[in-house]
């Protein structure tokens, strides 16, 4: 069996978790804080299977209707639809995920790529249609709000990162970011995850402030803590906030991907972040803010496992 590259720091195992017991869990998610909705990041993962899903589902049949189950676990109150990050999602695709989901049950949604990147991700050339709001209404809104209103959560716009030559300086960027939100369309919650921590300024929290637009705290292999994030002054931006779990620090995505595969079992427990999460859970409940939990195979290594042991610790806060 190939092992994960040395340097990480793993809870390996030869021997597979125990399934999740959906009567054990069903009573752990009632004890889950009111204010938050956790999830995982996306749900087409065959290694889920005796997790989240019965028998051995292939690729094709959870594109098809995987969401369905899983949405019906009791584990889970959202979910990241991250396809849409890739390309825009049709009203018609949008319908599809809308009927295999339970009333009200709600997803965090990636804006495409388009919007959100300062430079193309192949050329590294100026990228004309970063924050175009006329784009993000025609190609991703409109279809979200014909068709997936009752299940549209945060949209969320993910910034791609960039090289030291490539940022633009912060104030700059945070003019073209209050340009933006001064004319995104109200009544839709919006959110704006960072991947680099020099954009990370009071000015950036003053304007989203100003639009009751989210800051993400996300936990990537390039940005500071979520703890440090936590302490930034005035990181509440909206009446909600957004939790992403991704990356460990200092580890990359495919490095992540091919030691964690196929995401059946915790393999890098981090005390330390899931600490930091109870601290947000915490601080969202004293703020009386929603909390949106989004977390990623590659954060731990098993998302619903990540969940799961996230719940637990969230349970004695309701005293329940």
């Amino acid at each position: 069996m190939e092992r994960p590259p040395p340097h990480l720091t793993m809870q390996f195992s030869l021997f597979p978790p125990p399934p999740l017991d959906t009567r054990a869990d069903a009573a752990l998610a009632a004890r889950r804080p009111p204010h938050v909705f956790i999830g995982t990041s996306s749900w087409t993962f065959p290694g889920w299977k005796g997790l989240v899903y019965p028998g051995a589902p292939t690729m094709d049949e959870l594109v098809a209707h995987g969401l369905e189950t899983y949405a019906r676990h009791p584990l889970f109150s959202t979910v990241g639809i991250d396809r849409s990050y890739y390309a825009p999602l049709s009203s018609q695709e949008l319908a599809a995920y809308a009927r295999q989901l339970p009333p009200g049950f709600r997803c965090v949604m990636k804006v495409w790529s388009r919007v959100c990147s300062y430079v193309d991700p192949r050329t590294r050339a100026p990228n004309p249609d970063f924050l175009n709001v006329k784009l993000f209404r025609d190609e991703v809104l409109t279809p979200a709000a014909s068709t997936f209103k009752e299940h549209l959560g945060p949209l969320l716009f993910q910034l791609l990162p960039l090289s030291r030559s490539e940022l633009l300086a912060p104030q700059l960027f945070v003019a073209k970011l209050e340009r933006f939100l001064a004319e995104l369309p109200r009544g839709f919650q919006y959110a704006i995850e960072l991947r680099n921590a020099e954009w990370m300024t009071p000015g950036y929290f003053g304007a989203l402030t100003r639009y009751g637009v989210a800051h993400v705290f996300n936990h990537w292999e390039r940005m500071p803590t979520l703890g440090e994030q936590l302490a930034r002054e005035h990181a509440f931006t909206a009446p909600f906030a957004v939790c992403r779990l991704l990356l460990p620090q200092g580890v990359g995505y495919e490095e992540a991907r091919e030691a964690f595969a196929p995401f059946d079992r915790i393999q890098a427990r981090d005390d330390a972040m899931r600490a930091d999460v109870l601290r947000l859970v915490e601080a969202t409940a004293r703020a009386r803010r929603q909390l949106w939990i989004v977390v990623n195979n590659k954060a731990e290594g098993s998302s619903p496992l990540t969940v799961r042991a996230l719940l637990e610790r969230m349970a004695p806060l309701t005293g329940a």
